[in-house]
């Protein structure tokens, strides 16, 4: 099989590699059939992450099913299912609350897309090897498109977990979105969808601007670091400058949410946050137990995550289209034979 491999800044190539093989009852093998690149992968494309290549790319997809392990109940050969980002059992004592992000049966931050607690491949590849297929897989619902939920894995159900819970503890929130790809999108498509009452979505980029409009959100090029009020914001962009903005601009007791991987150093204003009483969470997303959520919502009239789809290639695209600066390309197989 091939799998696609980040060789070196802005470029990446398909490289043979073994094809996955079932080593115990409770594991799966999976084609993807719907890929697509997080908001990561531009930075590490860029050059900007801190593992040296080549490694295989990619964690977000949804994929059909190939073939399971004697023991696996949940799905079968044939169906589609979102493959979550992160490696986790579904059985350890942190994965039952919650916390699949820190799953104790593997190495700490096991996942696919980048050789980091151990070597699982990329999603951008032939087929790959899901070590706990009933803890990890999960099914996507009928009439749901795999296109417009290649995200599932990783960003579209992030995106509901830096918002849903808030706006359910504040109802009508205000939320500040400041960001720079699909992200910031997505959670502006949510955050309307679930009652907050202002949505202002920043970002230099006016087509991405031009599209969070389409999603109720009133938006700005920048913001000045003055308080504006808001209860809850979400800083997508990496950078710990527009991570400063984010918290000046909250409410006493807001929280802010930060998405973006920050792989450059910077400051804080501690003492402005300590005297307004702010919340900041810096996570990786414990992706897998908000999937069933984020998915029940996408499966709703209330929300379109289609429209952060900016374009829709061929598998055979992507080593070419891949390094391009597209918004949220999706890259397909055909979803019938796959």
């Amino acid at each position: 099989m091939r799998e696609l491999t980040y060789v070196a800044r802005n470029t990446v190539e398909w490289r043979e590699a073994p094809d996955p093989e079932l080593r115990f009852g409770r594991e799966a093998i999976v084609a993807p059939v719907a890929a697509t690149s997080c908001d990561v992968d531009s930075s590490i494309l860029a050059g900007h992450g801190f593992l040296d290549p080549p490694f295989a790319l990619g964690h977000e997809c949804v994929a059909r099913v190939v073939e399971t392990g004697d023991t696996v109940t949940t799905v079968a050969p044939g169906d589609l299912v979102v493959v979550p980002w992160s490696i986790s059992c579904g059985t350890c004592d942190q994965c039952q609350t919650g916390l699949t992000a820190h799953c104790t049966s593997v190495p700490h931050m096991a996942m696919y897309g980048a050789p980091i607690g151990g070597s699982w491949g990329g999603l951008f590849s032939d087929l790959v090897r899901v070590p706990y297929a009933d803890g990890m897989l999960v099914p996507l619902p009928p009439g749901l498109d795999p296109v417009a939920m290649a995200s599932a894995s990783d960003n579209w159900s992030l995106a509901w977990r830096l918002v849903a819970p808030h706006l359910k503890n504040r109802p009508g929130a205000r939320v500040l979105v400041i960001a720079r790809g699909s992200i910031g999108l997505y959670v502006c498509d949510i955050a309307r969808a679930l009652g907050a009452c202002d949505v202002l979505y920043v970002d230099p980029d006016p087509a991405h601007r031009a599209l969070a409009e389409t999603y109720g959100a009133r938006t700005a090029e920048t913001i000045e670091p003055i308080r504006h009020g808001f209860d809850l914001a979400v800083e997508a962009t990496g950078r710990v400058g527009q991570l400063e903005l984010a918290v000046k601009c909250l409410t006493p007791e807001g929280f802010c949410e930060s998405a973006g991987n920050h792989f450059r150093p910077g400051e804080l204003p501690l003492l402005d946050m300590y005297l307004t009483g702010v919340t900041l969470r810096i996570a990786r997303d414990n992706v897998r137990a908000h999937i069933p959520d984020a998915l029940d919502l996408a499966g709703s009239s209330a929300v379109d995550p289609a429209r952060v789809v900016s374009h829709v290639l061929g598998w055979e695209d992507l080593p070419a289209a891949l390094p391009e600066k597209h918004l949220k390309p999706v890259f397909v197989r055909d979803l019938t034979t796959a």
